[in-house]
C-alpha cells in the first residue's frame, strides 16, 4: 500500500511534503542551501519523460495562459532544472509543493513523474519504486504507462530483483496494446526496447541459454530499429558460455562477415577458435589464431588494449591445448607469431621458452639450444624495476636446459664413440 495518500478533485496523489520530504531525501536541510552544480557526483541523472531510447507521447508542458497557471508551469521547470543541477533535496521540496498545491492534473501528473526520477537520481531506488507505483496507480490509463513500467523493470534490475525486472518488461508490451497508441512507431520502439531488456537481464544475470534465445528471436526479427552489432556479438557470447560449440561457431562467422571493422571482431574471433577447437577442429581453429594474431597494424591502432587482449588470450589457451595434445607443429605457428607481438622480454622471453620446448619435443635439439641462448642473451637488457621473481625464474631454467641438452649431446657422442670402439675391439679380436 503506498504511503501519504489524500485526495482532492477525484485524484489520487502521493503527498511527501515538508519536513518529511527533506529526511526522505538527506536527513535535515542546512540552511536550505542548494549544492554546487559542479559536486562530483556518481551518478546520471535519469532521463525524462520521453528521453529514453523510445520517443516521448505526452508534451512536457502544459499550455496556459492565466498567471496562476504560469507560476506553477515555472515551478514545475524549477524542479526540473534543480533536478539536472543535482540539487535533489531542493528538487523534492519544489516538486513536493506543486503537488500539495491547487494545480491542475497534468501538472501534478508532471511533477509526480519528475519526483520519482529525482529519488532514482539520488538512488534511492524503493522510493523511485514506490512513486512510479503510485503514477502507475493515478494515471494507468495515461500513454505514458508503458514507458513508467520500462522504467521500473531498469529500476528493479539495477537493484537485483530480476525477476520482477522481467515482469514489468512484459507489462510493457502488454499494457501498450491495451492503450491501442495512435503513435504506432512509438509503440514499436517501446515494445523492442522492452524486448532487448528481457534479453539483457537474462544476458547480465548468467543466463545464457535463455539470452541467447532473446537475441536470436530479435535478430530473425529483422526490425530496423536494433542494434544489429550488438545484438549478433551478445548472441555469439551467449552461445559459447552455454558451450553451445556449434552453433557458436554459426553465429561468430556471420558476425566476421557482416561486421569487419566492428570493435568487437578479436573477441568474437577468439571465441570462434575456442569453439573450433572443442569441436576437434583444430586447422580451422589455427587458423582463426593466426588471423587474429596476424590482423592488420589499422586495426589494432584503434583499439590496441582489446586486440591486445584477445590476441594474447587466443594464442596462449589454444597453443596451450594443442601443445598438451601433442600438436606441436601447429602450438609452434601460435608461439612463434605470439613472440612477436611485443619484443619486452616479459612477454616475448616466456613465448621464445615455450618454442624451445617444443624443439626438444621434435628432437630439433639445436634450434632448442639456439633458442635458449637467445632468451640467456637478453638477460642483460633487466632493471631492477624489470628483473621479476618469474622472468629471474625463467632465465634459471633456459640455462638449466641449454646446459641439459649440451651434456646430453656430449653423453650421446661419448656412447657412440664407445659402442664404435667396442666393435672395433670385438672386430680385432676375431682376427685374431
Amino acid at each position: 500500500m503506498m504511503p501519504f495518500l489524500f485526495h482532492r478533485s477525484g485524484l489520487s496523489l502521493l503527498l511527501v511534503c515538508g519536513a518529511s520530504c527533506c529526511r526522505l531525501w538527506a536527513g535535515e536541510l542546512v540552511n536550505s542551501t542548494a549544492p554546487s552544480a559542479s559536486s562530483p557526483t556518481d551518478s546520471t541523472p535519469a532521463p525524462g519523460l520521453g528521453q529514453l531510447p523510445t520517443p516521448g507521447t505526452v508534451s512536457a508542458a502544459v499550455s496556459a495562459e492565466p498567471d496562476s497557471l504560469k507560476k506553477l508551469q515555472l515551478q514545475l521547470d524549477l524542479g526540473r532544472e534543480q533536478r539536472r543541477q543535482k540539487s535533489t533535496i531542493l528538487a523534492a521540496q519544489t516538486l513536493t509543493g506543486l503537488l500539495t498545491a491547487d494545480a491542475p492534473a497534468e501538472i501534478k501528473r508532471l511533477a509526480l513523474f519528475e519526483l520519482a526520477l529525482v529519488a532514482q537520481d539520488d538512488n534511492k531506488l524503493v522510493l523511485a519504486e514506490q512513486i512510479f507505483g503510485q503514477y502507475l496507480h493515478n494515471y494507468s490509463g495515461d500513454p505514458s504507462a508503458p514507458e513508467v513500467l520500462l522504467r521500473q523493470g531498469l529500476i528493479y534490475r539495477q537493484m537485483g530483483v530480476n525477476t520482477l525486472a522481467i515482469s514489468k518488461f512484459y507489462a510493457v508490451m502488454s499494457t501498450a496494446l491495451k492503450l491501442k497508441l495512435e503513435n504506432m512507431d512509438y509503440y514499436k520502439k517501446l515494445v523492442l526496447q522492452a524486448q532487448i531488456e528481457i534479453a539483457d537481464t537474462y544476458y547480465q544475470e548468467g543466463k545464457y541459454e535463455e539470452a541467447s534465445d532473446f537475441f536470436g528471436r530479435l535478430l530473425k526479427s529483422a526490425n530496423p530499429e536494433l542494434d544489429q552489432i550488438q545484438t549478433q556479438y551478445k548472441l555469439v557470447r551467449s552461445l559459447s558460455y552455454s558451450t553451445n560449440n556449434a552453433e557458436t561457431v554459426a553465429q561468430a562467422q556471420i558476425f566476421l562477415t557482416l561486421y569487419t571493422n566492428a570493435a568487437e571482431v578479436p573477441e568474437v574471433r577468439f571465441f570462434l577458435a575456442s569453439s573450433l577447437k572443442k569441436l576437434g577442429h583444430n586447422n580451422d581453429s589455427l587458423k582463426q589464431v593466426l588471423l587474429l594474431l596476424q590482423s592488420q597494424e589499422e586495426n589494432v591502432r584503434k583499439n590496441p588494449e582489446v586486440w591486445t587482449y584477445w590476441q594474447r588470450r587466443a594464442g596462449n589457451e589454444i597453443a596451450n591445448q594443442l601443445y598438451k595434445e601433442g600438436d606441436y607443429l601447429s602450438a609452434l605457428q601460435i608461439y612463434l607469431t605470439l613472440a612477436e607481438l611485443d619484443k619486452s622480454p616479459a612477454w616475448q622471453l616466456p613465448a621464445w621458452y615455450q618454442t624451445a620446448l617444443i624443439y626438444e619435443q621434435l628432437q630439433q635439439w639445436q634450434k632448442a639450444t639456439e633458442t635458449y641462448q637467445r632468451i640467456l642473451d637478453r638477460q642483460k637488457e633487466l632493471t631492477d624495476a624489470t628483473a621479476t621473481p618469474s622472468l629471474l625464474s625463467l632465465f634459471e631454467m633456459a640455462k638449466w636446459r641449454r646446459d641439459y641438452i649440451d651434456w646430453m649431446q656430449k653423453a650421446k657422442i661419448t656412447q657412440q664413440s664407445f659402442v664404435l670402439s667396442q666393435g672395433t675391439n670385438a672386430s680385432h679380436s676375431a682376427k685374431q
